[in-house]
């Protein structure tokens, strides 16, 4: 697999769209970081680390399990999930040009030197870095 962070939206993406209450895939730090800010911000119910006798079909790896947040009426928190920064091609911002995702209602998720943070943290820490994805 070339871009995992790709794997990780997808399957969320799909897993909303045939309404499925959570998604497994293997476990990587960054996609579990990803996993937090997507918790902390209100777009997935719970983001955990699955050990390997836990787990049944990810043979002796460690999973990542996200439990995905759906309203009363079945509508999931997360609308939009798209992959900016790529393989081929990498998306790089300053702090003065970070993006706004639907005018501040939507996060953009920033690689930054300290770290995965929103674009709203970076901007207010005065950093930039490459932006991996948008969501709203």
């Amino acid at each position: 697999m070339t871009d995992p962070i790709a794997d990780m939206l997808t399957r969320i993406r799909n897993a909303i769209a045939v309404n499925k209450p959570e998604v497994i895939l293997p476990f990587s730090k960054i996609k579990f970081e990803i996993g937090k800010i997507l918790e902390s911000h209100g777009y997935i119910e719970k983001n955990e680390i699955i050990t390997p006798e836990l787990s049944k079909n990810e043979g002796q790896f460690d999973a990542l399990k996200i439990i995905l947040k759906y309203s009363d009426n079945k509508e999931p928190a997360i609308r939009s999930l798209v992959r900016v920064s790529k393989p081929g091609q990498r998306v790089y911002a300053a702090k003065e040009n970070l993006p706004k995702v639907l005018g501040g209602i939507g996060i953009a998720i920033i690689s930054t030197s300290q770290g995965l943070m929103t674009d709203k943290e970076a901007r207010k820490r005065k950093l930039g870095g490459e932006i991996l994805c948008e969501i709203y």
